[in-house]
């Protein structure tokens, strides 16, 4: 199932949420470090929708939001890393 993902960032501090019937299902945190870097340190999604792909739409849509703004990650969050581990094709993103 596609969820819609809502993308905000005040001051140095940026997200990704996914909402279900009015509720935080999921959602992926970073910190700014310059105007063309992010640190992407936090992948929370509800214990009831793990496993059905809703930290890969949250990292899908940082990965396009970082190629359409010409932003780099550099990866903290573990789940993060090891997709960027597993998939070579989203590394161009990377710090």
């Amino acid at each position: 199932m596609a969820y819609t993902i809502q993308h905000q960032e005040a001051a140095s501090r940026g997200a990704f949420h996914i909402h279900q019937d009015g509720k935080e299902v999921g959602e992926m945190t970073y910190s700014r470090t310059n105007p063309s870097l992010v640190v992407v340190d936090h992948t929370y999604v509800d214990p009831s929708l793990r496993g059905h792909g809703i930290a890969q739409q949250l990292q899908d849509a940082l990965v396009a939001w970082a190629r359409e703004t010409n932003n780099k990650v550099i990866p903290v969050c573990s789940y993060v890393k090891v997709q960027f581990d597993r998939d070579p094709k989203i590394r161009d993103v990377l710090a």
